[in-house]
């Protein structure tokens, strides 16, 4: 919450809404009073984060596949352009996204599942970071332990409201794991994916 320092009335982006870090930060952002638009993986997920995350708009990346086609559904979802922007994917969806920043928008990179089969990932037009003066910053949770007790005390209060709703996809045994990291790259889990060994 700090890269992004959401503010009431701003537009807040957050690719893989769905799972459990997106929904997270999808709570956190309502909670300050911004519009807050998710991108998923197929309908029944875009359904999940609007209707039961409480988001304001979801977007189908796997309608939307392309740079351009990815743009104009963001025109459209986030008329005002777009203040901060949660990144867990990279790839097309990050170029689609740079061309609907703001003037001073904030990027928390805390993911690019994009790339993690080892391919680079080009931004198709960096000279927007300039333009658009545009704030970027990468950031490991772990290395963040000061703010953890704040931190689970508000995703506490926002999950006995009700405004945080947790969801899993557990795998049963050990020899689910492959297999359940592999669904995790692809997109097919719901919220956390767990392996539960007992």
């Amino acid at each position: 919450v700090k890269i992004i320092a959401p503010k009431e009335g701003e537009t807040v982006v957050i690719t893989a809404a769905s799972g459990a870090v997106g929904s997270a930060f999808g709570a956190l952002a309502k909670a300050r009073g911004c519009r807050v638009v998710g991108i998923a993986g197929g309908p029944d997920k875009c359904r999940y984060v609007t209707e039961e995350l409480g988001f304001d708009a979801c977007i189908d990346y796997r309608a939307h596949p392309d740079v351009k086609s990815m743009s104009t559904a963001l025109k459209e979802a986030c008329p005002k352009g777009i203040d901060g922007y949660f990144e867990n994917v990279g790839g097309y969806i990050f170029d689609a996204v740079m061309l609907r920043l703001n003037a001073f928008a904030r990027i928390a990179l805390c993911g690019m599942i994009a790339g993690y089969d080892g391919a680079p990932l080009p931004l198709a037009n960096p000279a927007l970071f300039l333009i658009n003066r545009v704030r970027l910053e990468g950031f490991i949770v772990s290395e963040h332990m000061d703010v953890w007790p704040e931190a689970l005390a508000e995703l506490g209060q926002l999950v006995g409201s009700g405004k945080l709703k947790p969801r899993e996809s557990i795998a049963q045994g050990i020899e689910a794991a492959p297999e359940a990291f592999l669904g995790l790259l692809k997109g097919k889990n719901f919220g956390k994916q767990l392996v539960k060994l007992i």
